[in-house]
């Protein structure tokens, strides 16, 4: 779990963010949504430790990442997986040695432990076969799949994903939330998604945060969304008409299955 109180971080005399306070869930897939230039990229900075809040706190399991030696740091690095937006896969690598990397950086497996593991996850993102493929001989999908297995093969506790389905088709994409879920529930990840994607809102958003010029302005799941009255959000999630009929279907569906006593 991770805890963020009273956040607030500027850049000269502009504020980003402004008193943010959130929770964010072990085994839920944690969005954080809003416009560009709204904050939530550098709050997720603040979150793995690249920016430094001028005011707040950061718990990661209750323990203030902002107060911890320098030590502590290290290992909790090592306990946060990264999914990058445009991957960040090596090209000159093979698919497993992209896999196997953080496991050469940071651990004193042997190779047949490091090459069992990285075998695991590789086959849990159903890639068993694309071993010694290089990353321009894959789809966009595939390489989003890598990315996967690259951000879990440590065992992380944390994993940040920074817009997992960037450049995807809708179908692909809905394959790349459905793994992202699946991993964080399995495994018990704390998983934190930046996205501007509104079907991944919708379709895995246990928890969502709305930032709107850098404060907190909504926060629940994609159940309460369909309820939800706050103008800035429903002006963000549902900007054309076709989503505010399908918001309305979806509000009369959810009604009729579980009608008000």
């Amino acid at each position: 779990m991770i805890e963020v109180q009273h956040l607030y971080k500027s850049f000269g005399e502009r504020v980003i963010l402004e008193d943010i306070s959130a929770v964010m869930e072990a085994g839920k897939c944690n969005l954080i949504i809003g416009t560009s230039g709204s904050g939530k990229t550098v709050l997720t900075k603040c979150l793995v430790g690249l920016f430094t809040p001028e005011k707040g706190e950061i718990l990661f399991n209750g323990k203030n990442m902002l107060e911890m030696e320098q030590d502590e740091r290290k290992m909790l690095r090592q306990q946060i997986g990264m999914l990058f937006q445009g991957t960040a896969l090596f090209d000159s690598m093979t698919v497993e040695e992209n896999v196997l990397f953080p496991l050469n950086m940071f651990t004193k497996w042997t190779a047949a432990e490091k090459r069992k593991r990285t075998t695991e996850v590789l086959e849990r993102v159903n890639l068993k076969d694309a071993h010694k493929k290089y990353p321009a001989e894959i789809s966009g999908g595939m390489k989003k799949r890598v990315g996967i297995a690259r951000a879990v093969v440590m065992n992380p506790q944390y994993l940040f994903c920074d817009e997992p389905n960037s450049g995807l088709d809708p179908q692909t994409s809905m394959v790349i939330d459905k793994l992202i879920q699946e991993i964080t529930r399995e495994y018990n990840i704390t998983t934190i998604v930046v996205s501007h994607d509104m079907n991944s809102v919708m379709e895995i958003g246990d928890h969502i945060i709305y930032l709107h010029q850098g404060r907190k302005q909504w926060e629940g799941s994609n159940k309460d969304i369909i309820f939800s009255k706050n103008e800035l959000l429903n002006k963000f999630i549902f900007a054309s008409e076709f989503l505010q009929d399908a918001k309305e279907l979806r509000m009369m569906e959810q009604l009729k299955s579980n009608p008000p006593s």
